[in-house]
């Protein structure tokens, strides 16, 4: 069974952070996957960096450009994922912009994450009516859970849709901006989560977008199985390197 399903089954709230591969340093990546697994950390996102990043703030657009002047690609990062299964059991994930995966080609793309032990994609621009028709089958093909996400505007129609093709979680962005880190959640973001929890999904969902210490971790997790940090780790690791990642995980969960 692919590792994420597996991890969702688990008694226990997910934490799941994101960082950019490539960034601090070319050659950062591997490290900070061993360093957030042994500090407690259940799914990582490795993010793919890409010119153009929509769905991205100023944190991480800024961690992208730095990361493709480091000479980040698929290609380096796929040469610097090929021994990770030996160190490293948690689930992995890539998050990235359908624009590298075309040109490196969908399917070579998705037989190359089996091969490395990658267990899922989250691909923002990816339209889902688009997946299902084109991509799912390659996806099923290697074993790979495709990861939608859907924020306060999505119409649950739209949610049920979504559900009903994934086989993973649900991305559950808290508000309709990009990423970044917030000091906390309003009355509209919480009214949203209870919203999205009283529909019975098949998918659990997960919350990411603005949480950034254990207070929000804390408010996104009661109504939801986990929460994904990105710009608030992508921060700490711009002032502290990552020679201190034990602090920031254990700031999060205790």
């Amino acid at each position: 069974m692919n590792r994420i399903a597996n991890k969702l089954k688990e008694d226990k709230k997910l934490l799941s952070i994101y960082f950019t591969a490539g960034y601090p340093n070319l050659n950062d990546t591997v490290g900070i996957i061993q360093d957030l697994e042994k500090n407690g950390v259940d799914m990582i996102e490795i993010g793919l960096p890409f010119s153009d990043p929509l769905a991205d703030g100023p944190t991480i657009q800024d961690s992208s450009t730095l990361a493709l002047k480091n000479g980040m690609t698929s290609e380096v990062l796929f040469d610097q994922l090929k021994d990770i299964r030996k160190t490293v059991a948690i689930p992995l994930i890539i998050m990235g912009y359908f624009n590298p995966m075309f040109q490196y080609g969908v399917e070579a793309f998705c037989k190359k994450c089996q091969e490395l032990g990658i267990d899922g994609l989250i691909i923002p621009d990816l339209p889902v009516d688009v997946y299902h028709e084109q991509y799912q089958a390659i996806f099923e093909k290697y074993g790979l859970i495709n990861v939608f996400l859907i924020t306060p505007q999505t119409s649950d129609e739209r949610i049920r849709y979504i559900d009903s093709i994934s086989n993973g979680f649900i991305y559950m962005v808290s508000s309709a901006s990009t990423t970044g880190a917030k000091s906390g959640f309003g009355d509209e973001q919480t009214e949203y989560f209870e919203r999205i929890a009283k529909m019975n999904l098949k998918n659990p969902q997960i919350i990411g977008f603005g949480i950034s210490n254990n207070d929000t971790f804390t408010q996104a997790t009661e109504h939801a199985k986990g929460a994904i940090i990105g710009s608030a780790f992508v921060k700490f690791l711009k002032k502290n390197g990552t020679s201190a990642i034990k602090d920031f995980v254990h700031s999060i969960l205790n």
